[in-house]
Order: C-alpha cells, then sequence, then structure tokens
C-alpha cells in the first residue's frame, strides 16, 4: 500500500469506482463466453471493446440516423477534433437498424422512433458500454418532440418522465407479470444543462415534465390520424390537465430511456425541441429551414454542455 493511503481511503475510492462504473441487472451474461450485440453487428470476440470506446465519457442519443451523423461532426468541430467536411464511418455498418458514431470521448448512436425501438437499441448500448470497461458516463437523449403551452422552438429538459395519465413510471410486462419502474432523471444533471442555456442565451429553454406515450396520433391526443373518436374539446382538456400536472412536452420515448438508465446507474437527461405548441393544432407546418434549425438547438446546448464539462469552454 502507498504511504499515507489508509485501508478505508482504499475502500472508499473502491466503492466510488464501483457506483460510477456501468450497472448490469442480468446475472447470465457472466456465464457467456461470447455477447453478440445483434442489433449494432458488434461482438465481444469479433470487437475489442475496451479499445474501441473505452475512453467514451458523453453518450449521445436521437432517433434519426441523419442527424446523429450531423451531431458527431458538429460536435467533432466544435471539440476541435475535426476537421471540416470531415467523413465519420458509421461503426453499426454491418446492419441498417442503427447507426453509431464516435469521436474523442463522444458516442453518438440513433435509435429509431418509439419505445420499443429505443428499448433494444439501450439494451444493447449499455452492455456495449459495460463490455467497453467505461465509467462516468453521461448519456442524453436529444430530439424534437410537441410542446405544451410553449413557443415553438423552446427547448425542454425532462424533471420526469410521465405516462399518458401523468404518473411517472414506465410500466413493462416481463413473463405475464407487470413491472413497474421509476422515471426519474438526473436533477443535478438538469440544473447543469439549464445553466449552460443560459449562458449560451439563444433560445427559451425550461425543465419540465415529459409526457412518453405510445403512438403518435391517439396516444397524443391528435384530431388528424386515420383513427380519431374524440372531439377537440376532450383532446383540449387534456392536453390542459397534461400542462397542469406538469407536463411541458410529449415524445415516444423517454419513459424506457430513463428507466433503463435508472436501473444502470448512468446519469442521463432528455433534451428535445419542441416543434409546435399542441394547444394551438396538430400538424407541423413550420418551413424545413425553421424546423432544421429547431432541431439544432438541443445539439448547441448538448454541445456546450460537453464542451464545458471537458474545459473547453
Amino acid at each position: 500500500m502507498a504511504p499515507g493511503v489508509s485501508n478505508e481511503k482504499k475502500t472508499e475510492d473502491e466503492q466510488s469506482s464501483r457506483e460510477n462504473s456501468i450497472h448490469l441487472c442480468n446475472p447470465h451474461l457472466e456465464k457467456m463466453k461470447e455477447d453478440i450485440l445483434y442489433h449494432f453487428a458488434l461482438g465481444t470476440t469479433t470487437h475489442d471493446f475496451p479499445a474501441l470506446f473505452g475512453d467514451v465519457k458523453f453518450v449521445c442519443v436521437g432517433g434519426s440516423p441523419s442527424r446523429m451523423k450531423a451531431f458527431i461532426a458538429y460536435i467533432a468541430e466544435e471539440l476541435g477534433l475535426g476537421s471540416p467536411g470531415g467523413d465519420y464511418p458509421n461503426i453499426c455498418a454491418g446492419t441498417d437498424r442503427y447507426a453509431m458514431y464516435k469521436v474523442g470521448p463522444v458516442l453518438s448512436v440513433s435509435h429509431g422512433m418509439g419505445i420499443p425501438s429505443i428499448s433494444i437499441m439501450l439494451h444493447e448500448l449499455i452492455k456495449l458500454l459495460y463490455h467497453a470497461k467505461c465509467s462516468n458516463i453521461t448519456i442524453i437523449r436529444i430530439g424534437t418532440s410537441g410542446g405544451i403551452g410553449l413557443e415553438p422552438g423552446s427547448v425542454v429538459i425532462t424533471r420526469q418522465s410521465v405516462d399518458a395519465t401523468f404518473k411517472p413510471q414506465f410500466e413493462q410486462v416481463v413473463l405475464g407479470k407487470t413491472i413497474i419502474r421509476s422515471t426519474d432523471l438526473d436533477e443535478e444533471l438538469a440544473k447543469e444543462l439549464l445553466q449552460c442555456s443560459k449562458e449560451i442565451n439563444q433560445f427559451n429553454t425550461v425543465i419540465g415534465n415529459t409526457m412518453c406515450t405510445l403512438d403518435f396520433y391517439e396516444g397524443q391526443g391528435r384530431l388528424d390520424g386515420a383513427i380519431c373518436l374524440y372531439n377537440e374539446e376532450e383532446k383540449l382538456q387534456y392536453l390542459k390537465e397534461a400542462y397542469d400536472s406538469g407536463v411541458r412536452n410529449i415524445e415516444m420515448e423517454s419513459s424506457v430511456f430513463a428507466a433503463m438508465c435508472n436501473l444502470s446507474g448512468v446519469r442521463a437527461a432528455v433534451v428535445c425541441v419542441t416543434l409546435l405548441n399542441r394547444l394551438e393544432g396538430d400538424q407541423i407546418s413550420s418551413s424545413h429551414d425553421v424546423l432544421v434549425e429547431y432541431q439544432q438547438r438541443p445539439q448547441k446546448l448538448v454541445g456546450y454542455f460537453i464542451k464545458k464539462s471537458l474545459g473547453k469552454v
């Protein structure tokens, strides 16, 4: 033992290291000789995970492969790790399910649309980070959403993800039994992100609850789907109840994202821009250029947060 280092101090350091590492809630994985991350086209015997991903500290996930490729190019330039117009290969090129890009300590991964798609991606992403022996990881979902009572273009940092009845929980049926999991997100991380938004001072940002639904149309009270058996008054009453409960935006991934990050001991946040105010309509009618600029806002906020965390601001 090094001089001056007590057994108590050593134990505390080891405990801290364990607490900051990925926690897998699956004892069966230890018995497997190989772990194939099928939807990433990666495997523990075919790829050296610690060499490929061991330096990762920030993981950003979003629905669209093209958006996540644009984000990795943006963050590479912001961190001074890439050249203008540089190409970033898709690490998951062996599959068309998801796309993954990396530069320095940042991993950018697409997750598709809806709870099932992001759930599959997260299972394999969390295992990837575990096999790579990553520690002190921050995972942030960046995306788009429908706002409630906010001007279009506002950014919402999620306090809690709530279900369609405004309860902060994720419900899943496992082996025929219903399991309820918490959807709280890291409060300190949300405050750090809000402070970053104040520092860049480019767009309105709030902390609020995010309602996570099972679909885009009926589940979100839209009147413009192929099926709609309620009227506009009922829709507005529901959305106003959501607002009164603390909900500021609606999307389709945050509940399982929060639940899985909680179980894995990972610091996590959800940062979404609102494309419209759902109290004023259902269809997204802003111009292409306006929508592109809106979609860049979560990237700018999270990019600044990463720079600040790395001492590059």
